[in-house]
């Protein structure tokens, strides 16, 4: 195009911006009923500003022959922001641009006709047109993005806060507070709890992928997990299925209250799953290790009780047949049965299991009838079954 008749072009064009963007927000105020505008100092329409500023940019990139559509001003990063603020898609901020592009053309195309500007500078003109739609689209969308990262980043700092406040120990009831913090990040605070405490597969492991209802700190070296409702139908299926291929523990379901209760039984088999005392590769249910948890921990304790209660397998004859006399022990102590029933939990003949169990009438005598020491002597070699002392039960 001649650059006289773009001179003259730009100069009626920027003459009309005024009355245009005035045209425009009003076809946009049809358009989007809905829509609120907010003003800046001076009383105008932040939308207004913006129409005439892009347009007057669009006019003098236009005259100055530019191919590259000019930079545009914060303010179209800003409309993407408030879409995130309002909770809204780009949608309806994309389909306001090209209604304004839409008449912003239909009156440069009249320009266009009353400056002579031939129809193939006039098709330039509109693919320029919508080059520039694609940089506002572009500002916006990169304003609602940077939105959307501080809101997670945000939402992430609060849930993490909720997190720590869930896990701590309380002297009063912290229910009224802990609901507010919970309304921060949009988490109903349930009746109920339990906390699940999991072992990195890799340091590199993506997060698992356990839905909005479960609090989820990544944060330090063992993860964390607050189920809420974990005795909810389905709960703990869908739980299993977001954490498959890690290694962990889920606590006992407490009182939200008490959730710090249902973290140190968690941490407790994690640690032994760390000492292979409980299983890897799964998620594992403290309630259903119960026994390892109680007795394993308090180990010094058993030992010394120990050595008071089977301190007579030393003088039975040799490691190998104190061994089978405590395994004869155990099972009888568990099933409380005949010859029969203990050989076949051992896998021996019954002859062999009576035989044995004179023996321990011989070293224990009444006191394999007092039910406190039968408690005991059970309580002591479950412990080194659990070791892997002794033989574990069939099955």
């Amino acid at each position: 195009m001649p650059r006289e008749r773009r001179a003259r072009f730009a100069a009626r064009a920027l003459e009309q911006i005024p009355a245009l963007a005035q045209d425009i927000l009003a076809e946009i105020r049809r358009e989007y009923p809905g829509l609120v505008f907010i003003a800046d100092d001076s009383g105008e329409p932040k939308a207004l500003v913006a129409i005439r500023h892009a347009l007057e940019l669009f006019v003098e990139q236009m005259a100055t022959g530019s191919s590259r559509p000019s930079a545009l001003p914060e303010i179209f990063r800003d409309f993407g922001r408030g879409e995130v603020a309002h909770g809204r898609s780009l949608d309806s901020l994309q389909g306001i641009y090209r209604l304004g592009v839409r008449l912003s053309w239909r009156r440069m195309a009249e320009i266009g006709q009353q400056a002579e500007i031939p129809s193939s500078a006039m098709y330039e003109l509109a693919e320029s047109a919508f080059e520039y739609l694609d940089v506002i689209v572009a500002q916006s969308v990169r304003g609602y993005a940077e939105a959307v990262a501080r809101q997670a980043g945000e939402r992430l700092r609060l849930q993490r806060l909720l997190v720590d406040l869930l896990l701590a120990e309380h002297r009063s009831d912290p229910s009224a507070f802990l609901a507010d913090r919970a309304a921060d990040v949009g988490w109903r605070l349930p009746e109920k709890v339990a906390v699940a405490v999991l072992l990195r597969p890799a340091e590199e492991t993506v997060a698992p992928a356990v839905g909005d209802e479960v609090l989820l700190d990544m944060e330090g070296e063992r993860p964390r997990l607050v189920v809420p409702d974990p005795d909810a139908p389905g709960r703990t299926e869908l739980l299993h299925r977001a954490v498959a291929g890690w290694s962990g523990a889920l606590g006992p379901s407490v009182p939200v209250a008490e959730a710090a209760a249902s973290l140190r039984w968690a941490d407790a088999a994690v640690g032994m799953i760390e000492r292979d005392l409980l299983p890897h590769g799964r998620l594992l249910h403290c309630a259903e290790h119960v026994e390892a948890l109680v007795l394993l921990p308090a180990g010094v304790l058993i030992d010394d009780l120990a050595r008071r209660r089977l301190a007579q397998l030393d003088e039975s004859g040799g490691p190998a047949h104190a061994h089978r006399l405590a395994e004869t022990l155990l099972a009888w102590l568990e099933t409380r049965g005949g010859a029969p029933e203990v050989a076949a939990r051992l896998g021996v003949h019954p002859q062999t299991v009576r035989y044995r169990l004179r023996q321990l009438r011989e070293l224990w005598g009444d006191d394999l009838d007092d039910p406190d020491r039968r408690f005991e002597l059970e309580l002591v070699l479950r412990a080194r079954r659990l070791r892997g002392e002794l033989a574990p039960p069939p099955g």
